[in-house]
């Protein structure tokens, strides 16, 4: 496989070693690695983000980790345009850009193109998540496809996120989230990319989750939280949606069992996993689907 004029992509559930597999392909291919996770953004959140630390780069350029502040806004739009001038920079360095992560709306913004969705102001948008919390998913997703019927045929009735987000998108806007989309272009070709998803077994994924967590607590996630708080971030920022905060906080507030804590921090993982393997199978599906244990045998094969 020739990767010289390629852009790849590496994604996958959390804890499933992308950025593990990503350095040892950029050491394969010359290339430099952007960061394509929501969370590891941030600065102030190494720990609960899981962000890769300089010693773990292996002399491999990283792009896009620890540099915005939690306390600002960062948006989609944001990170692509930042993104895009990282492709540019890489490929003047006759580089292969490599972008990691497990945010997929990133990865189908830079594949895709981003939609020029006006704003749904937030309170709007919180109404829609607790109306589909008090129906549950079966019962909104109902209401969806009679507020919506285009979404049957785009939208599967387990996925939570793309749900919420047609429900809010057709209710503010009076028009689909498909045809939104009908109009959007990427600055990319498809052909420029190489696209890689690790799908990890289940079970597997649960007990590197829950070491995981372990392994967090033990490197100072506590601490990391305490400074979080000190900062004073309003509610409204994504920042706090943050696996961890909340769990952490509580603990702080009622100092319950470090256990009770771990638990409940790698319960909510596990369920964040599994709906970033819901939306991969609706959106990933012309991915290279990789079980972990064959790739190291797909390393070896590119000279």
């Amino acid at each position: 496989m020739d990767f010289k004029s390629k852009i790849i992509l590496v994604s996958g559930p959390t804890a499933s070693g992308k950025s593990n597999f990503s350095i040892k392909l950029a050491k394969k291919v010359n290339g430099e690695i952007v960061n394509a996770d929501s969370m590891q953004v941030y600065k102030e959140l190494k720990i609960l983000s899981a962000r890769p630390s300089p010693k773990e780069y292996q002399k491999i350029k990283h792009h896009l980790y620890g540099f915005h502040s939690v306390k600002k806004n960062f948006s989609t739009g944001d990170w692509l345009k930042i993104a895009i001038k990282k492709v540019k920079e890489i490929n003047k360095r006759k580089k292969i850009p490599i972008f990691v992560g497990g945010t997929g709306l990133y990865f189908k913004a830079l594949t895709d193109g981003l939609v020029n969705i006006p704003n749904i102001p937030i309170r709007y948008r919180n109404n829609i998540r607790d109306l589909q919390k008090k129906l549950g998913q079966q019962k909104f997703y109902q209401k969806l496809i009679k507020l919506d019927p285009g979404s049957k045929e785009n939208i599967n009735p387990t996925d939570t996120q793309r749900s919420i987000r047609a429900y809010e998108v057709m209710h503010f806007t009076k028009k689909p989230l498909h045809d939104w989309f009908q109009n959007t272009k990427s600055y990319f070709n498809k052909d420029d990319f190489f696209k890689i998803y690790i799908d990890y077994p289940r079970e597997e994924l649960i007990q590197r989750i829950g070491k995981r967590v372990e392994k967090m607590i033990k490197l100072g996630a506590v601490q990391e939280v305490r400074k979080f708080v000190k900062l004073k971030v309003r509610k409204d920022k994504s920042v706090n949606k943050a696996i961890g905060i909340n769990e952490i906080k509580e603990y702080l507030k009622e100092k319950k069992d470090m256990s009770d804590v771990i638990e409940k921090i790698s319960i909510k993982t596990r369920q964040y996993a599994k709906k970033q393997s819901t939306w991969a199978r609706g959106n990933m599906k012309s991915w290279l689907k990789f079980h972990p244990q064959d790739l190291n045998k797909y390393l070896k094969k590119i000279k």
